[in-house]
Parts: C-alpha cells; sequence; structure tokens
C-alpha cells in the first residue's frame, strides 16, 4: 500500500504519506519460508509559505515492521536453524523536526531538517553488549540521537504507462559519528499494462551502521493486480 493525503490551502501545506508491505517467498532449499519486504512507515510535513516554493517546516517520520525477523544459520548437521532476531516495534524509529520544505509540486519536494531529533525503540530483552542492537544500551528500550536530516521524493512519467518513484532519505547523527550517514533509497518502477494490471520492479538500498556493518540491498520484479482512488 502507497497512500498519499495531502491538504493544501492558503499558504498552509500539509503532505502525508503512509506505506505499508509484506511479503513471503519459499523454496525447496530452505527450511523456513522467509520475508522479501516488511515495512510500514508513515510520513508527515507540514509547511507555512515563506517564499516561492519554499514553506517553514515541520515533519514527522515513524517506521517499523509487523512480523518478527530472523537470523538463519546452520546446525552440526548442516539443517537450517533460525533465531528472533526483531520484532514489531523492535526496532521502531521515530525522527521529528523544524527545517524547510521545497517543493515545485507533490511529485518533486525535498527537506531540510537540521535539527532532527530521532528515537529508536527497541525490546530491552532483545539488547546486545557494545551497543550492538541498533545502537541501543543493553537493558534499555531507547536510544536518542539529534542530527541532520534530508529527504526527497520525485514521481516522473518516462514513457506513456511508465512511471517510476524515487524517494531517499539522508540522516547523520550529531552527538556519535557525524561522517557515518544513513541512506534509505527506494526507486519503484510501475508498468502499466491496462486499468486492472502492471508490473512492477522494486529497489532498495539501507545503510545504517547501528544495524548492520554494510549496505543492505533488496530487490523485487512481479505482476500485481492495481486499484486506485483519488478524494477531493
Amino acid at each position: 500500500m502507497n497512500y498519499d493525503f495531502n491538504y493544501a490551502k492558503g499558504n498552509l501545506n500539509w503532505d502525508n504519506k503512509l506505506l505499508a508491505s509484506y511479503g513471503l517467498t519459499k523454496s525447496k532449499n530452505n527450511e523456513f519460508e522467509k520475508k522479501t519486504d516488511d515495512r510500514f512507515e508513515f510520513n508527515s510535513t507540514v509547511g507555512i509559505k515563506a517564499s516561492g516554493y519554499w514553506f517553514y517546516s515541520g515533519f514527522l517520520n515513524f517506521k517499523t515492521q509487523f512480523t518478527k525477523g530472523y537470523v538463519y544459520e546452520k546446525d552440526l548437521n548442516g539443517k537450517e536453524i533460525r533465531t528472533e532476531y526483531t520484532n514489531f516495534m523492535s526496532p521502531a524509529n521515530l525522527s521529528f523536526g523544524p527545517g524547510m520544505l521545497w517543493k515545485k509540486s507533490d511529485d518533486l519536494k525535498f527537506n531540510l531538517a537540521p535539527a532532527t531529533a530521532k528515537i529508536v525503540f527497541v525490546d530491552k530483552n532483545s539488547t546486545l553488549p557494545n551497543d550492538a542492537y541498533f545502537g541501543v544500551e543493553q537493558g534499555k528500550s531507547a536510544r536518542f540521537e539529534l542530527g541532520f536530516n534530508a529527504s526527497g521524493y520525485s514521481k516522473i512519467t518516462l514513457m506513456q504507462n511508465v512511471t517510476m518513484e524515487n524517494s531517499v532519505n539522508l540522516y547523520a547523527n550529531y552527538l556519535e559519528d557525524p561522517q557515518n550517514i544513513d541512506v534509505d533509497y527506494t526507486m519503484n518502477l510501475v508498468m502499466t499494462v491496462n486499468k486492472y494490471l502492471s508490473a512492477n520492479l522494486s529497489f532498495q538500498t539501507i545503510y545504517d551502521d547501528n544495524a548492520f556493518k554494510g549496505f543492505q540491498v533488496r530487490q523485487v520484479f512481479g505482476a500485481g493486480i492495481n486499484y486506485s482512488f483519488i478524494t477531493n
């Protein structure tokens, strides 16, 4: 689900986006079905007209997952085993702060927030030594950060019935290793066959050194059934 509900009146602009996705895959070579996608995210940005395409803004971002995540290994007999690692609200990220929004249209905008508060929530029973569980201290249920957030969104039509969405979110924590910039980039290519059928290609890459020392990449290609509606 990818749902926008935006409001504009006079000098006020309020954009909201809800993203929810869940996918599983099962192959004969694996003991368990595994998630290909698990995401719940809400974004909200309110702006008051400043000049031209610029707005004084405040933003809020919340994201977590729906179900348990696992670490997969092999036992001494070569059989696949799994250990629970994540769950709903563990982790969950809440970010908010003031900034400046540049918005030309609903399909082209970016927001800069130089004083962003970020709180990482986890199940304290899952925390690990040396802040190894999403940067949260062992025995604690939350971690507070203060940093710089930049986010952008664009949607373009490449050709008839082919559109591409790009969204990116960058974050640097002033309080610890500000040179390690968190990155979350998603590209979604939609190729419409007719009113109800489409093919979709999604690519996402994430870098967050508190979660994993390296880039995480997800690619999905498939066919789908579409239902869209617009309300005023």
